[in-house]
């Protein structure tokens, strides 16, 4: 049985994924809701997305809530995705080193905010850790999304040989292990990269957590799904959480253009508090 999403239906599921986490699921995403969440309806036996969105919105959905978000999320990624952002961040994480204090180890606060399956996250890791080689410095990455499916996938740190192609054959010698027998063509990050990640459900519409401010910000194509009024809540939110002189990066195919926030723009994409 097909089943119909009404204008009204569309409308409300619309008004609550943007009042929960900013996706602006405008009248052109209509069909991919349907297609997506069809599935999730089917698997719940639901009879229409009116009961759905009813069964969504009360503590027994929460479940079902966070599921629906999950699908509607789009989680594109790759491994060194608009590669340019990982060459000037290997230009930025020893000059960020060389301008702390020489008092004890220095230490780099990274955050990748819409990490997906985790390859954005250990990019940086890899980036950063060949960039600081020598320097003695204490790297952390903290890792967010608000799909918890993204996150489960990304905690493994486990990827099949084609999502690890773009990974240049002597850092995939020296980050990753080559799978045995039930794993022979998936790779997985050595440890001493995945302990310097700590992934973390998290709403972008949401408050950061106090703590020590990041250096680096990585916001890719993210923004692209929300209104300027959420993109310009975020990025400020952004820069009160960056350390003075933090770098955010933003996707190639975004623009802060037209937000009022306190950024220097330095090249496309790229912008310094």
């Amino acid at each position: 049985m097909m089943l119909e999403l009404r204008d009204t239906d569309f409308e409300k599921i619309s008004h609550l994924v943007y009042s929960h986490c900013g996706i602006h699921l405008h009248d052109g995403k209509k069909e991919l809701v349907k297609a997506r969440l069809s599935k999730r309806m089917r698997e719940g036996n639901f009879s229409s997305f009116s009961d759905y969105y009813e069964y969504v919105k009360t503590g027994e959905g929460t479940d079902e809530f966070i599921a629906m978000i999950d699908s509607l999320s789009t989680n594109l990624t790759s491994f060194f995705r608009e590669d340019g952002h990982f060459r000037a961040l290997a230009r930025i994480v020893p000059a960020l080193i060389s301008e702390q204090p020489g008092r004890g180890r220095p230490r780099l606060r990274l955050w990748s905010a819409g990490c997906s399956s985790g390859e954005e996250p250990y990019t940086m890791a890899i980036t950063a850790l060949e960039a600081a080689q020598g320097t003695g410095a204490e790297l952390r990455i903290l890792a967010t999304d608000i799909s918890t499916r993204v996150l489960k996938k990304a905690r493994q740190g486990i990827y099949s040989a084609d999502r690890v192609k773009s990974v240049p054959p002597d850092l995939l010698q020296r980050y990753f292990q080559i799978g045995q027998g039930t794993w022979a063509g998936h790779y997985r990050l050595k440890k001493d990269v995945r302990d310097l990640v700590a992934f973390q459900r998290f709403n972008l519409m949401d408050p950061p957590a106090a703590g020590d401010p990041f250096d680096v910000i990585f916001c890719r194509n993210v923004m692209i799904y929300f209104d300027k009024k959420t993109q310009e809540g975020l990025v400020n939110r952004f820069h009160n959480r960056l350390a003075k002189g933090g770098y955010l990066f933003i996707g190639h195919s975004e623009s802060l253009t037209g937000l009022n926030h306190a950024f220097k723009y330095l090249e496309p994409s790229l912008y310094r508090k």
